[in-house]
């Protein structure tokens, strides 16, 4: 049996073979870097700074794997579908580094041939060192300059390539935005950074102030539970150990929040509803809202492993976890609070999930609004008169957003919808009555929230 790759030759750098494991991954069974990557550290005892060379290459690659592919392609002469994986996985790694960090031209290629050596011999060795070079005589902005779409003939898909996305996907963002070149270009630069950790101190467990304090970390500017962590591992941090606070986006924060403090006509019975539960950081805020506010939380969820997962992160909290689907549970009406946290592209989340952008395809779509309206349509059903349904997504997809909701709506003349925007304490929150967040505008997720209330 032969040894893994990373063990066959002792020179081989081992923070860019972890990389190169990880992306070879993503590529041979669609994993997700944010599931290996960690694994592959643990494993290797790769920790510091080495643990944060590997992370920045395994995500940054994976992130700009679109804009690689083609100045790659360019290099070699050839498209990338004709390049063997593993070659690939490393000129892409390479890539990454001649064009995007500060690593000197001869350090990235020398152990790029190395990886490519060590595991496949000299003849693509010397491939990975003539592609590579050839990539080093320019660096991203000339090869943008060759290789965009001329901005002044197609303005989204030079942005597009600019910032390592999908053109589709920066039209989609374009739509959403009205239009606006500068505000599209903004929001692609922003989703083309990796994002800051957010962890959630969960109400009446520990306060945002603390877990500041003791995590060396900085007090969130929108959520009240939101802190900000400059770094390091948030697993290794005592209130994260204890089930006191954990890793959420600042956007789901609000959302949560937001459910919490929508107001309901007549009397509450204390029953909430998280409908879409899985992994289950919505269902531990909405818990310890729950605790506080002497209520329960039913949190249904389809898959029994993500289940599971939602069991560990409500543990200690008044959440009961049911595996079933969302669209006809089996639980009797009449919440007062129903969470419909859809599943979705996930277009808003793309800086958090490097290979994402890359996987979602338009057709995708589709299938998912139907979803989207039937969880909506079976949530409005199980709240009570007077109760109140948050609808999120973590898309700003106008199909997505506006389009299920405008849909719902007509079909529903007695549901009313609320102006969501009163529920979430931040600026610059879109027209009308929902709630669009935005990376470039408030340091979230592209979170939407639309809050509707069933007539009494």
């Amino acid at each position: 049996m032969s040894r893994p790759a990373h063990l066959r030759d002792k020179a081989v750098d081992q923070p860019r073979a972890a990389a190169r494991d990880t992306l070879r991954a993503i590529r041979e069974r669609d994993a997700y870097a944010n599931l290996v990557l960690p694994k592959l550290l643990r494993e290797r005892q790769i920790t510091g700074r080495d643990a944060a060379l590997a992370t920045e290459l395994a995500y940054g690659t994976a992130r700009a794997t679109g804009i690689l592919d083609q100045i790659i392609a360019s290099a070699a002469d050839r498209p990338v579908a004709d390049i063997d994986g593993p070659v690939l996985d490393v000129l892409r790694l390479g890539s990454y580094q001649l064009l995007r960090t500060r690593i000197g031209a001869h350090a990235a290629v020398s152990t790029s041939v190395d990886l490519i050596r060590s595991e496949m011999g000299q003849g693509p060795a010397g491939f990975v060192n003539a592609v590579l070079r050839k990539v080093s005589q320019r660096d991203e902005e000339l090869w943008i300059d060759q290789l965009a779409p001329p901005i002044a003939d197609d303005v989204i898909g030079h942005l597009a390539f600019q910032y390592a996305h999908p053109r589709w996907i920066a039209q989609v963002f374009s739509d959403a935005l009205g239009g606006s070149a500068g505000q599209l270009q903004a929001l692609l630069a922003a989703d083309d950074e990796r994002p800051p950790v957010h962890l959630a101190a969960l109400p009446g467990m520990i306060t945002a102030e603390e877990l500041a304090l003791t995590s060396d970390g900085e007090v969130g500017t929108l959520s009240p539970y939101a802190v900000y962590l400059a770094g390091g591992d948030p697993g290794a941090l005592e209130a994260v150990r204890e089930g006191w606070a954990r890793v959420q986006d600042e956007g789901s924060q609000l959302v949560a929040r937001a459910l919490s403090l929508a107001p309901t006509v007549g009397e509450d019975t204390g029953r909430w509803l998280d409908l879409c539960a899985g992994p289950g950081g919505k269902a531990a805020m909405l818990g310890a809202l729950a605790d506080i506010a002497g209520a329960r939380v039913d949190a249904v969820e389809i898959a029994e492993h993500r289940a599971e997962l939602v069991r560990s992160a409500v543990r200690d909290l008044p959440v009961t976890v049911m595996v079933g689907d969302g669209r006809d549970p089996g639980l009797e009406p009449g919440f007062d609070r129903v969470l419909v946290d859809a599943p979705c592209t996930g277009l808003g989340s793309l800086r958090r999930r490097p290979e994402a952008r890359w996987r979602r395809r338009p057709a995708d779509v589709a299938d998912l609004v139907v979803l989207q309206r039937e969880l909506l349509t079976a949530a409005l059903g199980l709240a009570r008169p007077g109760g109140v349904v948050a609808y999120s997504t973590c898309s700003p997809h106008l199909d997505e957003t506006r389009g299920v909701l405008d849909e719902v709506l007509a079909e529903h003349p007695a549901v009313e919808l609320l102006d969501a925007r009163e529920l979430v304490p931040a600026p610059d929150l879109g027209d009308g009555l929902t709630v669009q967040l935005w990376p470039h505008r408030h340091g979230t997720d592209a979170m939407f929230l639309a809050v509707l209330r069933r007539a009494v």
